[in-house]
């Protein structure tokens, strides 16, 4: 009896595991959907399952990549994987301005230059 109800509360949690990833997320003007926690969700947000999603014409966000396979793994791996993206901090730019003094300008491109140089 005590196997039954370890199984049946295990089963419940696959299920309950496996809706909770069905749930996917749009903006008001996009034309994908999204994970919860996805960077193009900052703005705006429309709650639908994948399967109504998929039906409206929605296709699959190329950054978080949800879809069936998103797990509460992916989830947590993708939130740290943008974390460390927000925490980078700006750096003054390498570019040289006409009179040959540095540009004062910050940047957070990976090449150390700002927009202009």
């Amino acid at each position: 009896m005590k196997f039954l109800k370890v199984l049946l509360l295990v089963l419940t949690f696959a299920f309950a595991n496996s809706a909770i990833g069905q749930t996917v997320y749009t903006t008001k003007t996009g034309e994908k959907y999204h994970i919860s926690n996805c960077r193009y969700l900052k703005y705006s947000k429309k709650e639908y399952t994948l399967e109504k999603a998929l039906a409206l014409g929605f296709s699959a966000c190329s950054v978080c990549k949800p879809g069936k396979g998103t797990t509460t793994a992916n989830a947590i791996s993708n939130k740290k994987q943008t974390s460390t993206v927000k925490s980078t901090t700006a750096l003054q730019c390498i570019g040289k301005t006409k009179s040959g003094k540095r540009c004062k300008r910050q940047t957070k491109n990976a090449n150390q230059r700002c927009y202009q140089h």
